[in-house]
């Protein structure tokens, strides 16, 4: 593994465990040539998927490998400052690599992922589906959020 301090491609585990969820192993590692000290994380991947993003003209839509990172980082801005654990984002953003992997579909479209990554918010905390939906519906005025907002209300999230 290279070590993102010093790119030295040699480092050394000094520790495994298995992350929370049990998705993941959590590995803490040791640059052999300048001694600093990073986490890794590896995952098991059942198939390459490609994400199919809808193209707004009328061309191809482009195609993507799928990229966890992208979901982890929607995921994370969009709890920003809430009392949520990281735990539970990690947990959420798994739940939905989960589902796409194991969907049996090596084409997954982005509205998908993007309604898979809402129903995962929705649940764990209303308002960070609220800012998730905002970016990801586009929202264009305060009354699109107004909108939105009963209909959370009317779901029953708290």
């Amino acid at each position: 593994m290279r070590c993102p301090f010093c790119a030295h491609d040699d480092s050394q585990v000094k520790d495994s465990r298995p992350t929370e969820d049990a998705t993941a192993i959590r590995r803490r590692r040791q640059c052999s040539s300048c001694g600093a000290r990073f986490t890794t994380f590896e995952r098991v991947q059942l198939r390459e998927i490609v994400v199919v993003k809808s193209n707004d003209s009328a061309g191809e839509p482009r195609r993507e490998p799928f990229d966890r990172a992208k979901i982890e980082q929607s995921v994370t801005l969009a709890c920003r400052k809430r009392a949520i654990e990281r735990e539970k984002i990690d947990r959420l953003v798994s739940g939905v690599q989960r589902q796409v992997e194991t969907s049996g579909e090596t084409e997954v479209p982005s509205r998908v992922i993007g309604e898979l990554v809402m129903e995962g918010l929705r649940q764990l905390d209303s308002v960070a589906y609220i800012r998730f939906a905002s970016v990801y519906r586009a929202f264009n005025e305060a009354k699109d959020f107004e909108e939105f907002a009963g209909t959370v209300r009317d779901v029953g999230v708290n």
